[in-house]
């Protein structure tokens, strides 16, 4: 049985619902973002009581086919932009399209509908968040970022990073408080020129 949880973004997340489906003893076949895969049928007892454990966990259980489909939409992006290594060189709306089985037009306007902004902005506040963790790291220099995070240059990065943050990426970089926002958090609500 397959069930769909809210805000499920990142690897402990995955460890706090795991700990949940033991203690409520339900065996797991797939634990991944955003989704579950249980051996049994739950009763209704039992999924309300993994509901509540949930909801104390910051996490929410869905019901609603179609913000199913918008937790997977956002999901996809955050694994995309947040964890791979890898460069990104893909088409986001290529790779939802294909991901979700879905065509990639009925996918944005559902996202604009649902959640009052569009992907693109969506994917663009991830990928911000994701530059100023590799500028707090210290790691990589600005070029090697923009190549990582496949702008077609430094000025593109810079002004798209200034419009998001009100702050060029090297004024973000000698700031003694480098604020960044919780992956859950970004994009839910556009931003114009503030320091997140």
């Amino acid at each position: 049985m397959k069930l769909y949880i809210k805000y499920m973004v990142s690897n402990r997340c995955k460890l706090a619902v795991k700990e949940e489906l033991r203690r409520l003893g339900l065996h797991f076949i797939l634990v991944d973002l955003g989704e579950i895969e249980i051996m049994e049928n739950i009763t209704p007892e039992q999924k309300d009581e993994l509901r509540a454990a949930l909801l104390n966990s910051g996490l929410e259980l869905m019901d609603d086919k179609r913000a199913v489909l918008i937790e997977k939409i956002k999901n996809a992006i955050i694994e995309m932009v947040h964890h791979t290594d890898e460069m990104i060189k893909v088409n986001f709306s290529d790779y939802l399209s294909e991901k979700l089985n879905h065509d990639y037009t009925y996918l944005a306007n559902l996202f604009s509908e649902i959640q009052g902004t569009t992907i693109e902005q969506f994917v663009i506040h991830h990928k911000i968040e994701r530059i100023k963790e590799l500028i707090i790291y210290d790691e990589l220099n600005i070029t090697e970022i923009a190549w990582k995070m496949n702008y077609s240059s430094v000025a593109h990065l810079s002004n798209q990073f200034k419009k998001v943050t009100g702050l060029t990426p090297s004024h973000f970089k000698q700031l003694k408080v480098k604020r960044r926002s919780p992956i859950e958090e970004v994009g839910n609500v556009v931003e114009h020129n503030s320091v997140t």
